[in-house]
C-alpha cells in the first residue's frame, strides 16, 4: 500500500467539514474535501445563531462564504460520494468516482438526512420558513405563531413542550401509535393540544400549512415542525467497526476521535444537537488534534 496522498480526507462539505478544512489548510496540511452536495445546512433559509450576522444569513450563503475561504487556501475539493472507506497500515483508502485515494486521517462530517412528514411541497415550505426542523435555531422567529409539531408522540413531545415557551397556540399532531398517557397529560397540563392523526398529510394553504385528516377535516397553522427522526450518515465509519449509538450516531472522545484510530466524527453525525456553532467547535477540536498527531510540518 502506497503512503498517504492526503494528510486528511474530509467527507462532507457542510459547516463542520468546511471549518475543519479551513483549520487544517491554515496548519499547512494537505487536505481534500469530498462532498456529494446534499448538505442539510444548505436548506436553511436564514440562521440567526451564527455570531456576527445581525440579520442572519442563509445556509447556502454561509457555505458559499466558507467555500471562498477554501479557494483562497487552495484546498482540493471533489464533488462526489465516497462509496467505500478502508483502513490500512498507513491510514485509509477511500473510493469515489471509481478511483482510490489514500489519506493518513479521515474526518467524517457527513451529517444526517431528516425524515420528512407527508408533505409534497416540503422543499418550498422550508425555503419560505413555514416548515422548520430546528426549534433551537429558530423558535424565536416563531414567537406567537400557530405552531404544529408532527411526529410520534414520544419523539415529538419534548419539541412541543420546548415550543410552548414561544407560543400559546401549540398543537402536537401525533402520527404514530402511542399509549403513554403520562406524556399526554404533561402536554395537556402545559397547554399543548394533542391530536392523534395517523393518516395525516400536509399541504400549503395561504401563507401557512394546512393539516388534512383522513375524514377531510383541516387545521391551519402558521408553521410546522416535524419530529420524525433522521438517517445518520455514519455508514462509512460503522462499516469499519466504529462504536455508535443505537441511532447510529458515532461515539467520539474529547478529541472527536472515534474508536477507529485516525478516524474522526464531527457535527450532526455525532450529536443530536444539530447546531452550526457545535459543528464549528467539533471541527476546531478535531483539526487541532489531527495536526498534532501527524509528523511535524517544517517550513
Amino acid at each position: 500500500m502506497k503512503p498517504a496522498q492526503f494528510d486528511c480526507l474530509i467527507v462532507g462539505g457542510g459547516p463542520a467539514g468546511l471549518m475543519a478544512a479551513i483549520y487544517l489548510a491554515r496548519f499547512r496540511r494537505n487536505v481534500c474535501v469530498v462532498d456529494a452536495g446534499a448538505s442539510r445546512a444548505a436548506l436553511i433559509p436564514r440562521s440567526h445563531n451564527v455570531p456576527g450576522f445581525v440579520h442572519g444569513l442563509s445556509g447556502a450563503d454561509l457555505i458559499a462564504r466558507m467555500s471562498a475561504q477554501l479557494e483562497e487556501l487552495a484546498v482540493t475539493r471533489a464533488e462526489a460520494e465516497v462509496t467505500a472507506l478502508r483502513r490500512h497500515d498507513h491510514g485509509f483508502e477511500a473510493s469515489w468516482n471509481g478511483d482510490a485515494h489514500a489519506a493518513a486521517t479521515v474526518i467524517l462530517a457527513s451529517g444526517i438526512v431528516d425524515t420528512h412528514p407527508p408533505f409534497r411541497e416540503w422543499r418550498g415550505a422550508i425555503a419560505d420558513g413555514v416548515l422548520r426542523y430546528c426549534p433551537v435555531c429558530d423558535a424565536f422567529e416563531a414567537t406567537g405563531l400557530r405552531i404544529a409539531i408532527v411526529g410520534p408522540l414520544q419523539r415529538a413531545a419534548g419539541k412541543a413542550l420546548f415550543l410552548r415557551g414561544y407560543s400559546r397556540d401549540v398543537t402536537l399532531l401525533a402520527i404514530g401509535p402511542d399509549d403513554d398517557q403520562s406524556a399526554t397529560s404533561e402536554l395537556l397540563d402545559a397547554g399543548v393540544e394533542v391530536v392523534f392523526a395517523p393518516d395525516l398529510h400536509l399541504r400549503r394553504s395561504g401563507g401557512g400549512v394546512a393539516a388534512v385528516f383522513a375524514d377531510g377535516r383541516t387545521l391551519q397553522f402558521d408553521t410546522v415542525y416535524p419530529a420524525m427522526g433522521a438517517e445518520v450518515r455514519s455508514q462509512l465509519a460503522v462499516a469499519l467497526g466504529a462504536e455508535h449509538t443505537p441511532d447510529r450516531y458515532l461515539k467520539v472522545d474529547e478529541h472527536q476521535s472515534t474508536s477507529v484510530r485516525g478516524l474522526y466524527g464531527i457535527g450532526d453525525v455525532v450529536t443530536d444537537l444539530h447546531q452550526i456553532s457545535v459543528a464549528f467547535g467539533h471541527a476546531a477540536v478535531a483539526a487541532c488534534n489531527i495536526h498534532h498527531s501527524l509528523p511535524r510540518r517544517l517550513a
